[in-house]
C-alpha cells in the first residue's frame, strides 16, 4: 500500500504555466508550417489543416509527452539515468509486428500496421516479463537485462526480413525511424484517453518513484509496496510506449534525453520532473516534427531521425557536463 503520510505536492506553478504557453505556442507555430503554407485566415478555412494538420500536431505532442513521462517513470524504476522507454522491448516487437505486416501488404487496412506492431510490441514485453521471473522473483536488473538481449534478437530477424524482402525494405526501414505523416483524428482518439490514464497513474505515484530511487528495501521500510508498485508502473508505461510506437514509429532519445535534462534543471524530485517532462516532451518533439516537415520541403524527413540528431549530441554533453552525478 502507499504511505499513509503522502503529502500532496505540487510544482511551480509559473514554471508550469510558462511550458504551457510555450507548449501552446508550439502548437499554433506548428499549424502554420507543412508543405503548403497558410495564413491564420486561411487555415481555419482549410480541410488540409483540420483534416491533416492539426490532428498530426496534437498527435506528436501526444507522444513526446508519453514517452518523456515514461522515460522519467523508467529511470527511477530501474534507478538508472539512461534508461528510456523502450528498454523493454517495446520498439522492437512493434518494429517486428510492423515489418510482417507490410510484407503482408497490410498497409491499406485500417491499424493494419498500427495493429500488428501494437500486438508485437505487448507480447515482446510479456514474453521478456516471463522469461525474468522463471525460476525465482523476478528483480529490475533481470528484466532489463532480459529486454536488452530479446531486443537484439528482435533486431537480427528484422534485418534478415529486410533482407529477404529488399522490395519492401525502405517501408519498414521509413516506419522504424518515425513519421507523424499518417496520423489521423482516429489515432489521436485512441492515443488520448491511453495517455490521459497512463499519465494519470505515473503523476498519482510520483512520490512512490522518489522512494523508489532510495532502493527498495527503503522504499519498503516507508510503507510501500514495491512490487506492487513496480508492476503497476510498468503497466500502464507499456501501454502508453506500445500505442505511440504502433501509431507512429520509433522515436529515439526523447523519453532519454528529456527526463534527464528536467532532472538537472529541476531536481530529482519525480512530482516536479514528471509533469515538466510532460510539457518539454510535447514542444520537443512538436519543434522536431515541423523541422521533419519544412527543411526539405515538399519532401519529409523521418522525425525519429531528428529527435536522434539532436538528442544524441545533447545527451553527451549534458554527461560530459554533469559526469561527477553518474
Amino acid at each position: 500500500m502507499r504511505g499513509k503520510n503522502h503529502t500532496r505536492y505540487k510544482p511551480n506553478v509559473w514554471v508550469l504555466a510558462g511550458l504551457t504557453l510555450l507548449l501552446l505556442v508550439a502548437i499554433g507555430v506548428s499549424c502554420l508550417f507543412g508543405a503548403v503554407d497558410f495564413s491564420w485566415r486561411e487555415i481555419l478555412h482549410s480541410q488540409i489543416f483540420w483534416q491533416l494538420r492539426l490532428p498530426r500536431v496534437l498527435m506528436s505532442a501526444l507522444v513526446g509527452a508519453v514517452l518523456s513521462v515514461c522515460g522519467a517513470a523508467y529511470q527511477s524504476i530501474f534507478r538508472n539515468p539512461l534508461t528510456d522507454p523502450y528498454v523493454l522491448g517495446v520498439s522492437s516487437g512493434a518494429s517486428l509486428g510492423a515489418s510482417v505486416a507490410i510484407l503482408l501488404g497490410l498497409e491499406a487496412w485500417l491499424w493494419g500496421v498500427g495493429g500488428m506492431a501494437l500486438v508485437a510490441a505487448l507480447l515482446t514485453v510479456l514474453l521478456i516479463y516471463r522469461i525474468a521471473s522463471l525460476g525465482n522473483r523476478m528483480h529490475t536488473t533481470t528484466l532489463l537485462l532480459t529486454g536488452v538481449c530479446l531486443t537484439l534478437l528482435i533486431s537480427a530477424l528484422i534485418s534478415f526480413l529486410m533482407v529477404l524482402n529488399q522490395e519492401k525494405m525502405d517501408s519498414i526501414i521509413f516506419w522504424t525511424m518515425g513519421s507523424f505523416g499518417s496520423s489521423s483524428w482516429a489515432d489521436v482518439a485512441v492515443m488520448a484517453p491511453v495517455a490521459l490514464v497512463g499519465i494519470g497513474v505515473v503523476l498519482w505515484y510520483s512520490r512512490d518513484l522518489n522512494l523508489l530511487l532510495a532502493g527498495s528495501e527503503a522504499a519498503q521500510s516507508m510503507g510501500i509496496d514495491v512490487e506492487r508498485v513496480k508492476r503497476i508502473l510498468l503497466l500502464f508505461t507499456t501501454l502508453m510506449v506500445a500505442f505511440a510506437v504502433s501509431s507512429c514509429g520509433v522515436i529515439g532519445f526523447v523519453g532519454l534525453i528529456v527526463p534527464h535534462a528536467v532532472r538537472l534543471v529541476a531536481g530529482p524530485d519525480n512530482r516536479r520532473v514528471v509533469p515538466y517532462s510532460l510539457l518539454c516532451g510535447a514542444i520537443f518533439v512538436l519543434v522536431c516534427d515541423t523541422l521533419a516537415r519544412t527543411l526539405l520541403r515538399p519532401s519529409e524527413l523521418p522525425v525519429g531521425s531528428l529527435t536522434s540528431l539532436v538528442g544524441a549530441p545533447l545527451f553527451i554533453y549534458l554527461l560530459y557536463k554533469n559526469k561527477r552525478r553518474f
